[in-house]
């Protein structure tokens, strides 16, 4: 496994991050646990998941799963590097969200409890919040970072000028700031080009693409229809929606001889600014054949073509829309 600094730290990360998002919800707890200690197996040390993570509000129930795995002991806590995310709504209170000072603190220490560890190494806000100024957030953040109950602080579906604002004011502060952004990033959601990547490229933070599949989409979803697998009507009328292009996309991963899932990865590995993608197995078989993206080489003539299947916005602002 060739791992990855996180940005401008000198953490080390496996280049493929495995998301929870679907322990609990989709998968069962002992499947959990296997797909968790497969990874590990692979060399795959970076688990990301949230305390919202779960379908039932406030209980944290795929941080819990993570936690009744990391508590087996053998090493697992030593061994990985733990992600998880503040914002989203956890009670019925009116602070049981967001990002003021009072919930990130009580988020936090849920959050530990929950996972059955005494830190967190990279403590993501899992969205902007307009209504709580980054002096109250950088403090809070300081706080639980002097408290070792954080090491690390990064940023989830945040615009690239927020990102700047956001690093500006804990440079002020001497703090680290943000040192990773997780965005939506695939070959059809191109949009974070424009600002986002550039944004993280010059502050020096690792961008860290969900939904590299978007949403099955880019996984062989017109080959899934074709062979009679099940598919919800959303899912069904995207692949009508873009029919021709997924009919060009799996054509030119048959020519090359790969899995459309491991080129979708692939197209995102190959960017410098991308550290770790994240991947959302569901069985340890999907897990297993996602290593594949990693030794996949993208060519130049490869990328035009699928720049031309899956066209971007242009390239980076300004450019992308002025001189």
């Amino acid at each position: 496994m060739n791992y990855r600094n996180l940005g401008r730290t000198g953490l080390k990360v496996s280049p493929l991050c495995l998301g929870t998002m679907n322990f609990g919800p989709e998968t069962s707890e002992p499947d959990s646990f296997a797909i968790m200690d497969r990874a590990l197996g692979h060399g795959i040390n970076f688990f990301d998941t949230a305390n919202v993570y779960g379908r039932k509000r406030g209980e944290g129930i795929t941080e819990q799963i993570v936690g009744r795995w990391l508590a087996q002991g053998d090493g697992r806590r030593d061994r990985i590097v733990l992600a998880t995310k503040v914002y989203g709504l956890m009670g019925e209170g009116p602070n049981d969200r967001r990002l003021s000072a009072y919930h990130i603190r009580r988020a936090c220490e849920a959050s530990l409890r929950r996972l059955q560890t005494d830190h967190i190494d990279l403590y993501q806000m899992h969205h902007i919040d307009r209504e709580t100024p980054w002096d109250e957030i950088w403090q809070a953040m300081e706080q639980l970072v002097r408290e070792g109950k954080v090491l690390y602080v990064g940023s989830s579906n945040f615009a690239g000028w927020q990102i700047a604002h956001a690093n500006g004011l804990a440079a002020q502060r001497h703090f680290l700031g943000l040192v990773s952004e997780q965005s939506l990033y695939n070959l059809d959601a191109r949009t974070v080009e424009l600002e986002v990547l550039p944004a993280c490229r010059a502050l020096g933070l690792a961008v860290l693409p969900w939904s590299p599949l978007a949403g099955g989409l880019l996984g062989g979803a017109l080959q899934k229809a074709r062979e009679g697998r099940r598919s919800s009507a959303d899912a069904l009328a995207r692949i009508e929606k873009n029919r021709a292009k997924l009919e060009a996309y799996e054509a030119f991963c048959a020519e090359i001889g790969e899995r459309p899932a491991d080129v979708a990865v692939a197209w995102l590995l190959r960017n410098p600014v991308v550290t770790s993608p994240i991947l959302g197995p569901r069985t340890v078989e999907q897990l297993d054949g996602s290593l594949r993206a990693i030794e996949i080489t993208l060519t130049p003539e490869h990328l035009g073509r699928l720049d031309a299947m899956f066209p971007g916005p242009g390239g980076e602002a300004p450019e992308a829309y002025a001189w």
